[in-house]
């Protein structure tokens, strides 16, 4: 039977960041949802939306957005989220590296898959883009605990064969036949899609990353996805590495991971060429604001990297990001915009972590939106989730001054009701 959900709506028609907010954003105070078959048919204002044979769910005042698009997270590090005092080289030697040793065994990775998968539930977050580790038995954990949740996600076998403990390391060629075979598996069942995953440059020698650009080259359906200019040891890491590059993205670039499809995390500290050539090539960069403060990275330029012409997401970087929640992200995403002399609106906000992350990853056709068509990847959001957030919600003049509060001081208790796909989910993560 097709559902029917009533409640506030809020839809994007354009983009907030080259259309006056007015112009972008629909806000339909008694708007009404249809799904069917997995997918929204309609959205709109109530009177608008055929009623017919549909199983009325009455949201209230509950505002109704797509669910949260997670554009670049670690699954493998949620054991190790919030672990005190290293930046990025040291993380990853202290923390990251010993922990990724374990998702050899296949009963440790799919719990752990299990548990963050049902932690970003909790939070909104209805679709994921992971690193996985070396293991290819990392893989099939998460794409299997995806499909039993019928999760929109984005992964990829972590590939590394250098400056990484003894294994954790691959070969050019095994990087290549594992991430061949796992893509062959993965890529298109179901709602998964695969995204070849090179770690970053300093974990890649030349010939990995010509072995991983060729596959892709054979395969640009699929996503890439690596890190770069992070920190700026790391990038004078990659300096002492390839003296021979004119700087880090051309590592990337003369391998061919570069174009539509790539995902560039963090991409703080970046060169004017490197900027040109992201907006040129149509390479996305993503936003990972509580990773970028918590490991001390530094500040990214949201608003000048979007108005540069640059595809940008926004991810929660667990384990780094010190959350799993999007709200928190864009709490995160709003105050670095501040220090770096812009303050974003709501209505961008809720756009990065929704379509314009989807954008980035091009699934903007299947989730991200509530245009019809799309996957019925569906949340609620109770805006006076806290005392507090009731409070100040209470005096709002506004959609914005309502929202802004949840965005800034919310929790999972802000996420009401959650729908995957057009079936809703229970919100409690099981744990361990």
């Amino acid at each position: 039977m097709a559902q029917l959900l009533t409640g506030h709506l809020l839809r994007f028609v354009a983009d907030p960041f080259t259309a006056p907010i007015k112009a972008a954003v629909v806000h339909d105070t008694h708007g009404a949802i249809r799904i069917e078959d997995g997918r929204i048919a309609a959205a709109g204002p109530v009177d608008t939306v055929d009623r017919t044979d549909a199983e009325h769910i009455d949201l209230g005042d509950r505002l109704l957005i797509p669910g949260f698009v997670d554009a670049h997270m670690h699954y493998p590090q949620t054991g190790i989220i919030a672990a005190w005092g290293k930046r990025l080289i040291d993380w990853l030697n202290t923390y990251t590296f010993p922990e990724e040793m374990r998702f050899g065994d296949p009963t440790y990775a799919r719990k752990q898959a299990d548990l963050t998968l049902d932690l970003a539930l909790a939070h909104g977050t209805t679709t994921l883009t992971s690193f996985c580790t070396i293991h290819p038995a990392s893989v099939d954990a998460w794409f299997e605990a995806a499909a039993a949740r019928n999760m929109a996600t984005v992964a990829g076998k972590t590939c590394m064969d250098r400056n990484a403990p003894d294994g954790l390391r691959d070969t050019p060629q095994s990087a290549y036949d594992d991430s061949a075979a796992l893509l062959a598996k993965w890529h298109g069942t179901g709602r998964a899609r695969y995204a070849i995953t090179p770690r970053f440059t300093p974990t890649s020698t030349p010939d990995q990353l010509e072995a991983l650009g060729a596959l892709w080259a054979a395969n640009p359906s699929c996503a890439m996805q690596t890190h770069l200019s992070e920190q700026r040891d790391e990038i004078a890491w990659v300096r002492d590495l390839h003296p021979e590059a004119s700087d880090y993205l051309q590592t990337y670039e003369q391998h061919g991971l570069i174009g539509p499809g790539a995902l560039f995390g963090h991409a703080i500290h970046l060169e004017p060429r490197e900027r040109d050539l992201l907006r040129e090539t149509g390479s996305a960069v993503v936003h990972c604001p509580t990773s970028n403060t918590f490991i001390g990275s530094g500040l990214f330029d949201a608003a000048r990297t979007i108005t540069d012409g640059i595809t940008t997401g926004l991810a929660t970087d667990t384990g780094g990001g010190s959350s799993f929640s999007m709200l928190r992200t864009m709490a995160a995403a709003y105050e670095i915009g501040q220090l770096s002399g812009t303050a974003l609106h709501p209505a961008q906000l809720l756009w990065l972590a929704t379509e314009g992350s989807a954008r980035a990853l091009r699934m903007q056709d299947r989730t991200g939106t509530l245009a019809p068509g799309s996957d019925a990847d569906i949340i609620a959001l109770d805006l006076s989730s806290t005392p507090a957030i009731a409070q100040r919600s209470g005096r709002a003049e506004n959609i914005w001054e309502a929202i802004f509060p949840t965005i800034m001081m919310g929790d999972d208790r802000a996420i009401a009701d959650v729908w995957v796909a057009g079936e809703r989910v229970a919100r409690t993560p099981e744990g361990n």
